[in-house]
């Protein structure tokens, strides 16, 4: 029992003081990449504390993700992966395990998934730090102010969609946004902005069996009497909801629930779903791989 014990008591005193950093990567696969990273990193005196990789064989492509323990200043280890890129091809990027993602939330009227993503960065470890809400309505500025979120009001219509979206875009940049994220807001956004943000931004819509587009779809899923209802996380694209998908999952519907009954157990489904995918992206275990995702959970 005391040599467990001074094993421990020695590898926390080797991490005292040590940065925690997590790398992924992406390029086409040959053999040697992981002996190459992870010897890099070996060399460097870094401890691997966590490792996943994929390799496509329709796409021809490698993903990595590997979290490490080190001492050596980032710059070091971002110089060798530099090195690494141009003999691999390879699309990387190292940050800090543990940092909070700065994120903007954007709403319409239903507060379902503002309110749970709110609740969940305050108290429950969902590792983003929300610098503002952005609202095309006025409705949801009070759950924005209850968790002291700055609330800004930005108005959407056919002829100000431009405008509008140059706002959202002045806010990205001043307020250092990393992660967008659509909670229920119900405008689409324009080709030239989800190419300006790709990759940063993150949707939920509901994805019933089967499909019901268009107004009242819960009344539409009561009136098929439908026995799955779900919901869908994605990247958002110029293609509307159908960019590589983060995350889903469905719940049971029963004859005996109302179109109400639906809708709550489907609002339930989407808190979920996008909360799973935040997370996810926060914690970079989402790497893109053409219009599909790796996600190493």
């Amino acid at each position: 029992m005391s040599t467990v014990t001074d094993s421990a008591r020695a590898a926390n005193q080797a991490a005292e003081g040590a940065q925690h950093l997590v790398v992924t990567l992406s390029c086409p696969d040959r053999p040697g990449i992981v002996h190459a990273v992870t010897g890099a990193l070996a060399r460097r005196g870094g401890n691997i504390t966590e490792s996943q990789q994929f390799g496509d064989a329709e796409t021809g492509l490698f993903f990595m993700r590997v979290t490490v323990l080190t001492r050596v200043p980032r710059s070091e280890l971002e110089a060798d992966l530099d090195e690494l890129a141009a003999q691999y091809e390879m699309t990387w990027s190292v940050d800090e395990a543990e940092r909070r993602v700065r994120a903007l939330l954007m709403v319409s009227k239903e507060g379902h998934c503002l309110s749970d993503l709110l609740f969940r960065a305050k108290s429950q470890g969902l590792p983003i730090d929300v610098v503002g809400v952005v609202g095309n309505h006025e409705t949801l500025r009070d759950v924005a102010e209850f968790y002291g979120v700055p609330f800004h009001h930005v108005p959407v219509t056919k002829e100000t969609k431009a405008e509008a979206e140059a706002e959202l875009l002045s806010l990205v940049e001043s307020l250092e946004v990393e992660l967008v994220v659509l909670a229920r807001y119900m405008q689409i956004l324009s080709p030239a902005l989800c190419e300006r943000l790709h990759g940063n931004v993150i949707n939920i819509h509901h994805s019933f069996l089967p499909s019901f587009k268009g107004a009242k779809p819960y009344q539409q899923a009561h009136d098929r009497g439908v026995k799955l209802i779900g919901a869908t996380a994605h990247y958002v694209t110029p293609d509307l909801d159908e960019g590589p998908i983060i995350e889903q999952d469905v719940t049971r519907a029963s004859h005996t629930d109302s179109a109400l009954a639906l809708q709550r157990k489907g609002q339930d489904v989407e808190r979920r779903v996008l909360a799973q995918a935040v997370k996810w992206h926060a914690e970079h275990r989402v790497l893109l791989n053409g219009s599909r995702t790796v996600v190493f959970a």
